[in-house]
């Protein structure tokens, strides 16, 4: 899928205090979940806050494809579902152009069904790995046709009886996790996974909101085992998404370093295995006054306010990873402008995202004078609370392979550098937070 019709660069400069009070939009993984969940429940799915992004939007799109009616009445997008287990041939490829989530997710939904269903991604996404989802599926039973690597695009057609499994999965992915337990919803029987570190939790509250049949248990060790039985019935629910945290990092992130600012980002989803960002800003020394905590639709929500703070670098738990991992490039911008260094470590994950966000965080952070040594799966950031010198005085770009957490997370460090930052593109920034560029100058910032 096409970002535009060419690259869209822009450029960061020094900001004076950044205040105001800002929405976000909707979490983009709940958004997925929903619209699938609810092209799938039988009746009528009410759904408000859904992020109308690129991403979200081409799950919309496949979901429709295989059979739900999906109409927008102001506010609130209306899903009239399918039925579980009645999903309808795609009569053409499902193209989900940067969206992994929603390419991953929907192969387990739709890859156990008895047709031929293909999928298709932009060049980003068809770079992408899609093996961890595939090796489960063909163990039940689901017949698979890929490009070399088990890359896009990929054809799946399931068996006539899908076999439910027990699958433990080998890294720590909600990705992986989900479309199992989506592929189970249509296979007869106990679909079990076994998860070693817990990942981000949505789609187990999500099926559970819609009336599947799924328990969840945790040993003393913390490895979870859940167990959904398939071919139940699911009903279609009224869903408020709440505020993407992936999202609202970056103007909390701007937030702290920025001089003199003092924001309130309303709306936050809190869900405790989405919330490592905000506990290492917080060990850092960052000012984050959690304010009104509350459940919205079984999901915890809060507002943030967000002062400027003098960071100090820390070691990142290695284990904190699962809970934070897309908000690494976020981290680093914040560990640039952290007194000493920053250690992150377990970031395997971050080399198969939408870049080699590993590399391109390193890369970025080099061209502007940061110091910071990348390794196979770690990054040391050495940074300076004053930005002297940081920033590019010649005028160098940032690659960001297409990746809009890598383009944000630039945009972001160009407000508090002495220098400005150009990124070559930022056309992709709204596969995920279409409003980036408006509510990061309403609050005060610099972009253009």
């Amino acid at each position: 899928m096409s970002h535009g019709s060419g690259p869209r660069p822009a450029t960061a400069r020094k900001s004076a205090d950044l205040r105001g009070s800002i929405r976000i939009p909707g979490d983009k993984s709940i958004s997925h979940r929903a619209l699938m969940l609810g092209g799938l429940a039988s009746g009528e799915t009410r759904i408000t806050g859904l992020l109308q992004g690129a991403d979200v939007l081409a799950t919309g799109r496949a979901m429709q494809a295989m059979g739900a009616r999906i109409r927008k009445e102001a506010d609130t997008f209306i899903v009239d579902g399918v039925g579980n287990g009645a999903l309808l041939a795609p009569e053409a490829p499902l193209d989900f152009g940067n969206a992994g989530t929603g390419c991953r997710l929907a192969m387990g939904l739709a890859g156990v069904y008895d047709f031929e269903t293909t999928f298709l991604g932009d060049a980003s996404l068809g770079r992408r790995p899609m093996a961890r989802v595939l090796e489960p599926l063909r163990e039940m039973g689901t017949q698979v046709r890929a490009a070399a690597g088990d890359r896009l695009p990929v054809t799946l057609r399931g068996p006539k009886t899908p076999a439910p499994i027990t699958y433990r999965v080998p890294v720590a992915s909600a990705q992986v996790k989900s479309a199992l337990l989506l592929a189970g919803l249509n296979a007869p029987g106990i679909t079990t996974v076994i998860e070693p570190v817990m990942t981000r939790d949505h789609t187990e509250r999500m099926l559970e909101a819609f009336g599947a049949a799924l328990s969840v248990e945790t040993d003393v060790s913390g490895v979870r085992t859940i167990r959904l039985d398939g071919r139940g019935k699911l009903t279609g629910q009224e869903i408020d998404v709440p505020g993407d945290p992936s999202s609202a990092a970056f103007p909390l992130v701007a937030a702290l370093i920025v001089p003199g600012s003092d924001i309130t980002i309303t709306n936050v989803l809190m869900n405790p295995t989405r919330t490592g960002l905000i506990l290492t800003l917080k060990e850092m020394g960052g000012d984050i006054e959690v304010i009104g905590s509350r459940q919205v639709g079984g999901e915890d929500v809060a507002d943030l306010r967000v002062r400027h703070s003098e960071l100090s670098g820390v070691t990142v738990p290695e284990e904190r990873a699962a809970s934070m991992i897309d908000e690494y490039p976020a981290l680093a911008i914040a560990a640039a402008f952290a007194e000493g260094n920053t250690v992150m470590a377990g970031l395997d994950e971050l080399r198969v995202k939408e870049s080699d966000r590993l590399a391109a965080i390193a890369a970025g952070l080099k061209r502007n004078g940061v110091d910071c040594e990348e390794g196979a799966s770690s990054l040391v950031v050495r940074g300076r609370r004053d930005g002297k010198g940081l920033g590019s005085a010649a005028g160098a770009t940032v690659n960001t392979h297409l990746d809009h957490r890598i383009a944000m997370s630039f945009l972001i460090f160009g407000l508090a550098s002495e220098h400005p930052v150009t990124v070559d593109d930022v056309s992709m920034v709204a596969t995920s937070f279409p409003e980036f560029m408006h509510l990061m100058t309403s609050l005060g910032a610099r972009i253009a």
